[in-house]
């Protein structure tokens, strides 16, 4: 999977369409990443003993990693990425900027 936690991306589809925000938590065995922000939903919970307001609670939901695109940290402008091999280590690079994320 491309994208790791705290990577900034660009939702490419949805409602969110063209909003930059930060990945909280990356799941590849699913293919899914949570972003701060994005596909948030509203649950009504009842009175407990954990939660003895009740109300409506936000709940951040994860969406598909096909539908975001990492965006460069240094210019800040979205672009597809390629890995190269430097020693015993895997980069990522921008296939845009020809630099390294």
């Amino acid at each position: 999977m491309f994208v790791k936690k705290g990577d900034k991306v660009k939702i490419l589809s949805g409602k969110n369409k063209g909003k930059i925000s930060e990945v909280i938590k990356s799941i590849p065995k699913d293919g899914k990443v949570v972003v701060e922000g994005v596909n948030v939903l509203k649950r009504h919970s009842r009175k407990t003993q954990k939660n003895p307001q009740g109300g409506i609670i936000s709940i951040v939901k994860p969406i598909d990693v096909s539908n975001v695109q990492l965006v460069h940290s240094k210019s800040g402008k979205p672009s597809r990425i390629s890995y190269k091999i430097d020693g015993d280590k895997k980069v990522r690079f921008s296939n845009k900027m020809k630099s390294e994320f």
